[in-house]
Order: structure tokens, then C-alpha cells, then sequence
């Protein structure tokens, strides 16, 4: 489904993401894992459009979508849930997943809300509430729905579990799984090492802006190296 190769991406004179190279099949969780600075939501922001790569290519659905402006690569079934959350703190819930639709026709709009209602039920209860007096989690589940209104093929996520108490982030992997499930293909960045490879199919170990370990997800819990820098082993 995604496809991303030898991407090279600066800040100014200092680079970032070096020749990462990945993919991600349909109906996968994956997941990227990395210590703070190792690039992951640098990566997301470029497959999004949010960032361009010297090099390399990004092909989604088999068809190249390096250099397309963001909102066009929404048009095609892909949505990121940015990190940090990012809602518009002074509209109403109900007005932030309106925006989240704007690629859509407006016929399509109320099923689609009533579709984030049932999976996210605290939203409708506070539908009319203004965005900026939610909690963490609340606002986490309205930026995941927000993106779920365009009706994505895939879904990136970046750190969902962000400055959450540990039963919210129980709550917030138990909706991922529930929308793999669904049928949502998920591409997963998270700080959060255990709780992304027990949900993730595969996972890719990146250090400095390069990838240094993939395997499936259940051979990364059990590898020394990645216990010892990331699982706390």
C-alpha cells in the first residue's frame, strides 16, 4: 500500500532522514520506534507532503505522491493524526470533524459524523463543546476522529499516547486495533515502544535518521538490543 524509498530529508544544513527506505502493507499495523530526535514524525510530515525529500520516492496505492501537496494526498486515502493533537482549540468538536471532511462532499458529512460518535460516544456528548476545554484524551480521540472523517485507506498516527494517563492510552490502542480490524491499514509512530510492537504486525528501529532493525513486531519485543534501549530490559 505505501511504499517509501531512499528518502533523504534536511532542516537547513542538517539531515535528518538518511536513505530510510520502508513499506507498509494493506491491512498491517507498523510501526516506527526511536528514541526522541530519531526522526519518526519527520518521516510522517514527508510521506503527508508536510516535508519534501531531496531524493528518493514516496508511492502510495502504486502511484507516486512525492511532491503533492497535502491536501491532495488526503483526496486519496491517506490521514495523519499530527503530534500533539492539533485540534482548532476554539471551534466546536462537531466543527473540528467538519474540517477533517473538507476533501468530501457535504452530503456525506452527518453519516460520517454519526460514524465518529459511535466509536468515539464522549465526543457526542460533548459535541457542542469548545475544542481548547477538552482533556488529553479527549482531544487525542477528536484529532483521531477529525482525520477518520476523510475516510482514509491509511491511517498515521503520530505518538497518540502523549502525555496520556496509562488507562487513556489503553483505551486510545484498543480504538487502533478496533479500526485494523475495521479495515484500516495503520502506520504507527509512538515513544511508547511496548505498546506500539504489541499491537504492530511489523516494526521498523530508527537511530539518527536511519532505519537500523526491522522484523516483525513480535521478534523486536523479544530482541536484547531493543529491550535494553527501548523496552526497559
Amino acid at each position: 500500500m505505501l511504499k517509501v524509498e531512499n528518502i533523504n530529508v534536511y532542516y537547513g544544513s542538517i539531515h535528518a532522514i538518511k536513505g530510510v527506505s520502508f513499506d507498509v502493507n494493506k491491512g498491517e499495523i507498523v510501526t516506527l520506534i526511536g528514541a526522541n530526535g530519531a526522526g519518526k514524525s519527520t518521516i510522517l510530515n514527508t510521506v503527508s507532503g508536510l516535508l519534501k525529500s531531496k531524493t528518493g520516492s514516496v508511492t502510495f496505492l502504486g502511484n507516486t505522491i512525492s511532491g503533492i501537496v497535502p491536501h491532495k494526498i488526503v483526496t486519496r486515502g491517506l490521514a495523519q493524526v499530527p503530534e500533539g493533537r492539533r485540534v482548532f482549540l476554539n471551534m466546536t468538536v462537531e466543527e473540528n470533524l467538519e474540517m477533517g471532511a473538507f476533501t468530501r462532499k457535504s452530503s456525506e458529512l452527518r453519516d460520517s459524523i454519526d460514524d465518529v460518535y459511535e466509536r468515539f460516544p464522549r465526543l457526542k456528548e460533548r459535541r457542542k463543546q469548545i475544542a481548547g476545554t477538552l482533556s488529553g484524551g479527549e482531544q487525542q480521540m477528536l484529532a483521531m476522529g477529525r482525520a477518520l472523517m476523510s475516510k482514509p485507506e491509511l491511517l498515521m498516527l503520530d505518538e497518540p499516547s502523549m502525555g496520556l494517563a496509562p488507562l487513556l492510552v489503553e483505551q486510545i490502542f484498543d480504538i487502533i486495533k478496533e479500526l485494523n480490524a475495521l479495515g484500516t491499514t495503520i502506520l504507527l509512530v509512538e515513544q511508547n515502544a511496548q505498546m506500539a510492537l504489541s499491537i504492530a504486525d511489523r516494526g521498523y528501529v530508527l537511530e539518527t535518521g536511519r532505519i537500523v532493525t526491522s522484523a516483525k513486531a513480535s521478534d523486536l519485543l523479544n530482541n536484547d538490543a531493543v529491550k535494553k534501549a527501548y523496552l526497559g530490559g
